[in-house]
């Protein structure tokens, strides 16, 4: 299972909704909102703990 950067649920990289490539790294999200906020401002959500955009589906 993989985390979300965005939002910080569990992913599994299998079925994830959406992945990005940056820096030699691959993240998945849980959904296509979560992937264009991440390429948006990909060093927001990197390095630190998701600010209060927890969503459920």
């Amino acid at each position: 299972m993989a985390k979300d950067p965005v939002c910080g649920m569990e992913v599994n990289e299998e079925t994830a909704a959406a992945k990005s490539e940056y820096k030699g790294q691959t993240y998945y999200f849980c959904c296509p909102g979560c992937k264009a906020s991440f390429d948006k401002e990909p060093e927001k959500y990197l390095g630190s703990e998701p600010t209060g955009g927890h969503h459920h589906h």
